[in-house]
């Protein structure tokens, strides 16, 4: 597992990002699938706390988890909240200013990073694929809605789905790309899938059913399914719900599955399998 620096063109500042390199690594080629983190996060959440590691090695799979947004750009409001600006790139390219010039993250992650890690680790950059949590999970989704064959598989664990419906993305939509509402549908997964060409697209989700972010409206997961559906886009959308055993006398709080990376550790190997599936094809 190591962390790099890169100079980044798109986003004109000093970015980091994670790589594991499996065992296979070190005499062959070997696929890569890029994580997406979400708000708030850099690239050591997924390294620190997912445990994706013994997965990856047993599949052959090198693993990059890039940052969320770009990092000291001495942009006027780039700190003030934390579901807009540093942490929450949200996987676009802005057009509207002071946004314009740094967070441009959609085309970082499509086409800047890979030439890095295809030119400087040893991947076989015909075999691709992608995932996320959250904002990431939205990330992950429109890449691979947007560049179809692209990228071998996509899954999510509690994506953003639907972002013009929900306030986190009329937030950073409406601040990275501009008031005209229209413009949001270019990144938003429900849009995306209902004039996705083909159905040669393998999707899995993962959603917590005691996410307090579901409840609240912010990752309308329904309507993204409803979509697939229409397209015959296939889906495998998994509402985990935890079981509780408790013992008569023991007092104490039970948690189901949440929005957090213990959520995301539970299930991080079906995922992992998941991709392998199609990387290893």
């Amino acid at each position: 597992q190591g962390v790099f620096y890169l100079y980044s063109a798109e986003l004109k500042c000093k970015m980091k990002f994670g790589i594991y390199l499996p065992p296979k690594a070190e005499t062959g080629k070997c696929p890569v699938l890029y994580w997406l983190s979400g708000l708030t996060c850099t690239e050591q959440n997924f390294i620190t706390k997912s445990g994706f590691h013994q997965a990856a090695a047993e599949h052959g799979l090198i693993v990059v988890a890039p940052d969320t947004s770009p990092r000291g750009c001495n942009i006027e409001g780039e700190d003030e909240s934390w579901d807009f600006g540093t942490g929450a790139g949200f996987y676009v390219d802005a057009t509207e200013d002071p946004w314009k010039t740094n967070y441009r993250m959609y085309s970082y992650i499509k086409d800047e990073l890979p030439k890095v890690i295809n030119a400087n680790f040893p991947t076989d950059p015909g075999r691709m694929s992608i995932f996320g949590h959250s904002m990431g999970g939205h990330g992950a989704l429109i890449l691979a809605l947007k560049n179809p064959g692209k990228y071998k598989s996509v899954s999510a664990f509690a994506p953003i789905c639907n972002p013009i419906q929900c306030q986190w993305g009329k937030k950073a939509l409406g601040g990275y790309l501009g008031s005209d509402a229209s413009k949001w549908e270019a990144y938003d997964a429900t849009q995306l899938v209902k004039s996705y060409p083909d159905s040669n697209l393998d999707i899995l989700i993962d959603q917590g059913k005691d996410d307090q972010f579901l409840s609240a409206g912010q990752l309308l997961p329904d309507n993204f399914i409803a979509a697939c559906t229409e397209r015959k886009i296939p889906v495998v959308f998994r509402l985990q719900q935890a079981s509780c055993f408790c013992s008569p006398g023991l007092l104490g709080y039970y948690f189901g599955y949440d929005h957090s990376y213990f959520f995301i550790a539970t299930f991080i190997n079906d995922h992992i399998k998941h991709h392998a599936k199609y990387l290893s094809a």
